[in-house]
């Protein structure tokens, strides 16, 4: 007869995991034996309790810190933590320069090899890792062509957008992608697409003439919810690469020049179909960042993005490192 152990009961799946934290003006510390954050009010401190277990992501904004012992437990739990800066972008880390995404991941000698055995033997096969990057981009087109049609949530906020104009733009999309003899021309059509579903976006919202802009500058609230959004999609893709034990420089679309390519690469599954049409829903709607951020965590939630993209990566590491 098996026997479970207390702390094989507290195990929750990454992919079943419902929590994503954006924390600033606190501190986080163990107390009791529970990892907390403590907010100051006064005269008196304030103690909220952080379910570990249960939570994927941890983004530390301004005027955070965090106790070693914090890391300890949080680390033991496989809770992935970054810092960054205020409104969750942008990304920062305190070992690392870069300020693209570099994550504090969980440290354990016992990680799975399984999925990184498979995706090395066909990384270093220049076909291979370009199908690898198609067969992310396939799994993106399906993921918006889910959500954005016939999506109740998205229509209440006035985002409805007519199937005999996106499932054509999808459609030629993927003729490009199957088409696409490198990675630049494919970097390219993604890019294309994107720009296709931003005009989509503002016809179907009215929100207006928008282009993008990096780093959400000026007072575009689409711009800033965009940039805020997409930060999560990247804590939900460094955690599924975590989960897998596939190290983040082991890219296949963008890691021509980024050391953390390979989040970029799953970040793109759910980015588009779940991040772009929440963006320019709250900014019509007039939410502020706390109202962004929570529509976006329950529609990833909702939507099982996580689970989404582990079991996305995970076929195509065995499936391609079969064929290598």
């Amino acid at each position: 007869m098996d026997t479970f152990t207390p702390s094989d009961l507290k195990t929750i799946l990454h992919s079943k995991r419902a929590n994503i934290y954006y924390l600033r003006h606190c501190r986080v510390l163990v107390n009791g034996g529970r990892v907390e954050y403590v907010t100051d009010e006064g005269s008196q401190s304030l103690y909220w309790n952080i379910p570990i277990a249960n939570t994927t992501v941890l983004l530390l904004g301004t005027g955070t810190s965090i106790t070693q012992a914090a890391m300890r437990e949080l680390a033991k739990a496989g809770v992935m933590v970054g810092f960054s800066g205020g409104g969750g972008t942008p990304l920062y880390s305190a070992n690392e320069m870069d300020i693209e995404v570099a994550w504090f991941s969980p440290q354990s000698e016992y990680r799975p090899t399984e999925y990184l055995q498979h995706w090395v033997r066909f990384w270093f096969d220049d076909a291979l890792r370009l199908e690898a990057a198609k067969a992310i981009q396939r799994a993106r087109l399906a993921r918006i062509a889910e959500h954005w049609v016939g999506n109740r949530k998205l229509a209440d906020g006035g985002f409805v957008i007519p199937a005999d104009r996106l499932k054509p733009a999808l459609d030629a999309s993927l003729r490009q992608i199957d088409l696409a003899p490198d990675n630049t021309a494919l970097l390219t059509e993604e890019a294309r697409l994107t720009k296709k579903l931003f005009k989509l976006a503002c016809d179907a919202t009215g929100y207006g003439d928008f282009v993008r802009a990096k780093n959400g500058s000026g007072a575009d609230p689409a711009n800033r919810f965009l940039d805020h959004g997409n930060y999560l999609a990247y804590g939900l893709g460094a955690t599924a690469a975590w989960v897998l034990g596939l190290p983040h420089g082991l890219a296949v679309l963008h890691g021509k020049t980024r050391r953390g390519g390979l989040v970029f690469d799953i970040a793109d599954l759910v980015k588009d179909a779940l991040i772009l049409p929440q963006a320019f829903v709250s900014a019509m709607r007039g939410d502020d960042e706390q109202g962004f951020r929570e529509a976006c965590i329950a529609s990833l939630v909702q939507a099982e993005a996580l689970d989404f993209m582990i079991d996305t990566v995970k076929a195509i590491a065995l499936d391609l490192g079969r064929q290598a």
